[in-house]
């Protein structure tokens, strides 16, 4: 029987009686909030439990540490197990839910839509190794912190733990420098008509090589990459100008306002126009 799916055209929060949550929210802890992160929490949850952000202000980092779910990335359905971590950049369409008959252990951190995570979160892998149990027990603690004497300055340590570990897997062009050139030149000029030829060469490589590199650090493709950059930077101006949508598509590299229209709707979930309604 095929996996079914929520639902992606509305906002959906499902809990049900089988799941448990542990949260830390920057309204309750100012160091989380110092480091621009909305909320951090330890998740073990079973089905009902779903969660569909069609406006996600803020990117969104998701560690599996057991059992198994589903999460929505780069508008397609993976299966997310333990050891590795997932990362939505801002504006996308953002899904995860539980299996049936399966339970589903999870650290998240989501990032508030001024963290430097958020603007250049494109950048980070969409999928990659990753033992998140350091973040949980940070998590955790912080937690607990909270609920006890909530001392800022313990406070500050945990959080000072959490974004360590956040920065050891969202900063992937750190440990690749060959892609630096590349990502670098293209967000500085996203209309350009980027061939996998011009991209190789800014990172002195071959083609089949620039594809393994960006598989192993990005967890996509080159082409996978430059799209969601620029659908990313479109999704910026549609929520923040008044920019025709024509004129935004050409700005980030689309001749053809249809294949923006159906590359805009894959990753973000709704057409430009839709979109851009949302955030009137």
């Amino acid at each position: 029987m095929p996996q079914k799916h929520p639902d992606l055209s509305r906002e959906t929060l499902v809990m049900g009686d089988d799941t448990a949550q542990t949260v830390v929210r920057a309204e309750q802890c100012d160091a989380l909030a110092a480091r621009h992160i909305a909320h951090v929490s330890v998740v073990d949850a079973a089905a009902p439990y779903t969660v569909v952000r069609t406006n996600l202000s803020g990117a969104f980092m998701q560690v599996c540490l057991g059992g198994e779910g589903q999460t929505l990335l780069d508008g397609r359905w993976y299966t997310h197990k333990p050891g590795s971590v997932t990362f939505a950049p801002a504006h996308v369409l953002h899904a995860f839910h539980c299996v049936p008959g399966k339970r589903w252990q999870l650290a998240w951190v989501r990032f508030k839509p001024e963290s430097v995570r958020s603007v250049d979160g494109a950048m980070a892998p969409a999928m990659s190794p990753f033992d998140g149990r350091v973040l949980q027990n940070a998590i955790q603690g912080l937690a607990a912190e909270m609920e006890g004497a909530a001392d800022p300055g313990t406070c500050v340590v945990w959080v000072d733990v959490i974004e360590r570990y956040v920065a050891r897997i969202l900063e992937p062009l750190q440990r690749e420098p060959r892609l630096v050139p590349v990502w670098n030149a293209v967000k500085n000029d996203l209309a350009r008509d980027w061939t996998l030829a011009d991209l190789a060469a800014l990172a002195s490589t071959s083609e089949e090589h620039l594809r393994r590199l960006c598989q192993k650090s990005l967890g996509r493709s080159p082409g996978k990459q430059l799209a969601n950059l620029r659908i990313a930077h479109a999704a910026h101006l549609l929520a923040t100008t008044s920019e025709k949508i024509e004129a935004i598509a050409h700005s980030v590299g689309y001749v053809n306002p249809f294949a923006f229209s159906n590359t805009f709707k894959r990753l973000t979930g709704f057409r430009p126009s839709d979109y851009r309604m949302r955030h009137l």
